[in-house]
């Protein structure tokens, strides 16, 4: 008998160590969108200033994630990477990190800012599964006034870009891959 109270406390043990490690992710999720909250908001109300028509589309899209701050640099070989948040029809869903590497004819370094919008749920659930990454006909829009009459969605997405500083000969989106964390509001 004094062995089986044994394991028991044992196991009790075992699962109280284990509690905080399973919530960890969970609670580093939660702190990144609460840093980043402030930021994504100010950036999605940039881009809607730019160019008011990005705010119709941001309203009728299944979903949208916005980066407000991508780093991107290179000397033939570059690299990119940034966080955002990501929303289903208007409500908070998730954090997304995205990477780039590239190699080619670039040089310089840049941050920007990127609004992607989801055309359809399809599109926005293959971006949750982080099975999603961008392929080199990917194109994006630079946001500038009026821009947002003849926006087209490719692949199910429409991306949009800000500069924030910097300059580089070279910004295209593709190859850009994602990864998606769920947070719970």
């Amino acid at each position: 008998m004094h062995v089986s109270q044994d394991k028991t406390g044992l196991r009790l043990f075992a699962i109280a160590m284990l509690v905080p490690l399973a919530s960890a992710p969970a609670r580093a999720a939660s702190s990144a969108v609460e840093k980043l909250r402030p930021d994504v908001e100010r950036t999605l109300a940039r881009f809607k200033r730019t160019d008011p028509g990005i705010a119709r589309l941001v309203e009728s899209a299944a979903g949208y994630a916005v980066f407000p701050r991508i780093g991107k640099g290179g000397f033939i070989i570059g690299g990119a990477g940034g966080s955002g948040l990501v929303y289903e029809r208007g409500k908070l869903v998730g954090l997304a990190r995205m990477s780039q590497v590239t190699v080619g004819a670039q040089v310089g370094g840049q941050v920007y800012s990127q609004l992607m919008l989801f055309q359809n749920k399809a599109t926005l659930d293959r971006f949750k599964q982080s099975r999603f990454e961008m392929s080199a006909q990917t194109s994006a829009i630079a946001a500038a006034s009026g821009v947002s009459r003849n926006a087209k969605y490719s692949y199910g997405m429409l991306i949009f870009t800000l500069p924030v500083q910097g300059l580089m000969a070279e910004a295209s989106v593709g190859g850009q891959k994602f990864q998606f964390t769920p947070v719970s509001r």
